[in-house]
């Protein structure tokens, strides 16, 4: 996701890296012929990165030209996507560091913290508050749990455990 206009700036030149390495790559005959899988999987490598990005790009273009006077909806698939979502709201709203620190009455270096670090560092209490600072509502939230999923953690959690301790005691012994 791109969250800031040096992000954006440097997304472009890499869409004009990946397009000439494209062209590159079209132009092999020899390679093409030699090894055609391996140019083939190197050709849909690169087309696949060039796409993921033009559609980067596109998003952004879509947030930074948002007209403000409409709601926007950003959907997210899962509560990891969260902090996503709240840098989407802040650019849309055409809302800066500065003065989203300035709502929370907090220094400009920790929203810009919250946002490199994607809301990693912050508290939930902190999260809410950007949430209500950027006006976000959840129109549903409905969640669903999946305890086939919750055994599968506590499983693997466990045999993480008892790897950890026959680690330990090796080197202890």
């Amino acid at each position: 996701m791109i969250k800031n206009e040096l992000e954006y700036q440097v997304s472009q030149e890499w869409v004009k890296k990946f397009e000439q390495s494209i062209v590159e790559i079209e132009n092999d005959k020899k390679s093409q012929i030699n090894d055609p899988d391996r140019w083939k999987m190197n050709r849909e490598t690169l087309q696949s990165h060039l796409e993921q990005l033009q559609e980067e790009i596109a998003e952004y273009e879509r947030l930074i030209n948002w007209d403000k006077r409409q709601l926007i909806q950003i959907k997210i698939s899962h509560f990891s996507k969260l902090p996503d979502a709240l840098i989407k709201a802040r650019i849309a709203a055409k809302i800066s560091h500065k003065e989203l620190s300035q709502i929370l009455e907090i220094d400009e270096q920790r929203v810009k913290q919250y946002e490199d670090t994607d809301y990693q560092c912050a508290s939930f209490v902190e999260i809410l508050e950007v949430s209500t600072a950027l006006g976000i509502e959840f129109e549903t939230a409905v969640m669903r749990v999946d305890f086939e999923e919750i055994e599968a953690v506590k499983q693997s959690s466990e045999k993480w455990r008892k790897e950890k301790i026959t680690v330990n005691n090796s080197i202890y012994a």
